[in-house]
């Protein structure tokens, strides 16, 4: 039951109630939902993945953070309240897959339904440039500028933009958490090493028909995105997904080519990728650094950046530290921390035994019954593997764009904490590193994140 309304929940927050129950979301069906799936949990909560990691706390400090940041830096004790509870169903998706998700077979549910989601953001924007959509998007007679909300009433799957020639072009993106082109793109180039979960060894046309397939669709979704923050992001997927195979400099010789081709293709829409056109970017980083000064421990204000720079920041380290101060940050590193050390360690095989490769009964979905789930090391070297290419691809499009606090991080972090989990169950790894030590790589990550985040506006900077 847990499990059903778990993947619910991730559909409604990631398509929208409006999209999914229509009339029926003005009744707020996401929170009823919400407080349901927390009392079906409350049961499993004892002895369970969250209760065992750093990744918990973590969360409660952010939430913090995000209460303090809007009563200490903005003063206002009204807004803490409703930035704490924008805050918590996005952090909310970690619980859930840690609880829910336990096991490979739900995983697997959890990506197919990530990986329909994307499905069908697509198949509603392709359906809109298939019924042919006007040279431009209308303009307000009052204003003289776009009519957004007109444009967005018609057109809800697509996102009007011009080039550096004045030419309008139409990017991809979905509603809600995903409304932004960039962070649908941001979703696809997460998905697409996820989808390695079905893989098969020897099963030709499984692969193809339930891997290289989705991976095709999801690669068209990018493109019809224009994103230039997920061409970054997916040539760094590629190349540590190539270096295993093919060694380092062949792999990023491979990634250089796939970027070159992809930019004659016009992926950006025309656009150019270069420093000099990522110049406004980089001038909104170094003024939130400026911001942090004047901010040091809670912040502006979480979701407060615009109001100080006319946009927000457009790189997750930037925006975490200017809106949530040294104190934010800190538990921001000490979600972010575990999560890429606890993946990197799953996906090393020297740091996997073969310890007991038990079969644990699970629950089917549907079905009633249960059946046995047998994983070996070589499994769980390979969803390691599957998580340490998810997270890179985030965190290389989360350095463009302002998405430090958004569902898929924290579901990735749930994702990584379930296989190693099947890792610990079996032993074939050694314990979580502790607590203490964890808050101090965290610390220390914290501080480097702002060093290099500084180091490179100065190289930019001079380059410029």
């Amino acid at each position: 039951m847990g499990f059903v309304l778990s993947v619910l929940y991730f559909i409604t927050n990631y398509l929208t109630p409006k999209v999914l129950f229509g009339p029926l979301a003005a009744y707020r069906i996401e929170l009823i939902l919400a407080l349901l799936i927390a009392l079906v949990s409350l049961p499993q909560l004892k002895a369970s993945i969250p209760l065992k990691t750093s990744q918990s706390l973590a969360l409660i400090g952010l939430a913090i953070a995000v209460f303090m940041s809007v009563l200490v830096g903005m003063g206002w004790m009204g807004g803490s309240v409703t930035a704490i509870l924008s805050f918590i169903p996005n952090a909310f998706g970690y619980f859930l897959v840690c609880l829910h998700c336990n096991s490979k077979r739900k995983l697997q549910v959890l990506v197919g339904t990530l990986v329909l989601v994307c499905l069908f953001v697509m198949a509603n924007g392709a359906l809109d440039l298939h019924r042919g959509i006007p040279e431009g998007p209308p303009i307000s007679p009052e204003s003289g500028s776009v009519d957004y909300n007109l444009w967005n009433a018609d057109h809800p799957y697509l996102y009007p933009m011009q080039n550096e020639t004045g030419q309008w072009f139409y990017r991809l993106r979905g509603q809600g958490l995903i409304d932004d082109p960039n962070d649908f793109a941001q979703l696809l180039v997460c998905v697409i090493p996820l989808v390695l979960i079905f893989w098969r060894q020897k099963r030709k046309l499984w692969n193809l028909a339930f891997v290289v397939l989705p991976v095709c669709l999801l690669l068209v979704g990018i493109y019809l995105t224009h994103s230039r923050g997920a061409l970054i992001a997916l040539a760094v997927v590629a190349l540590l997904l190539a270096r295993r195979r093919i060694g380092t400099i062949p792999a990023v010789l491979l990634a250089c080519a796939i970027f070159a081709a992809t930019m004659e293709l016009q992926f950006a829409g025309g656009r150019d990728i270069s420093i000099s056109a990522g110049a406004d970017r980089t001038a909104l980083w170094g003024a939130s650094l400026q911001l942090l000064k004047t901010h040091l421990v809670f912040g502006v204000g979480f979701g407060n950046l615009p109001e100080y720079l006319g946009l927000t920041a457009h790189n997750s380290v930037a925006v975490c530290a200017a809106e949530l101060g040294l104190f934010g940050l800190f538990f921001w590193c000490l979600f972010l921390f575990p999560t890429l050390r606890d993946a990197l360690t799953v996906a090393s095989p020297g740091k996997i035994s073969e310890g007991e490769a038990m079969a644990i009964k699970t629950e089917p979905v549907p079905g009633p019954g249960k059946r046995s789930e047998t994983i070996d090391k070589i499994e769980i070297n390979h969803l390691g593997r599957m998580m340490v290419l998810s997270l890179a691809g985030f965190l290389a499009g989360g350095i463009f764009l302002s998405r430090a606090f958004v569902m898929t991080l924290f579901v990735l972090g749930g994702m990584t904490e379930v296989v190693y989990s099947l890792a610990l169950d079996r032993k074939m790894i050694v314990p979580r590193m502790r607590l203490a030590r964890v808050a101090m790589y965290s610390a220390i990550m914290a501080a480097s994140l702002m060093i290099i985040l500084y180091i490179g506006l100065r190289t930019v900077n001079i380059l410029q």
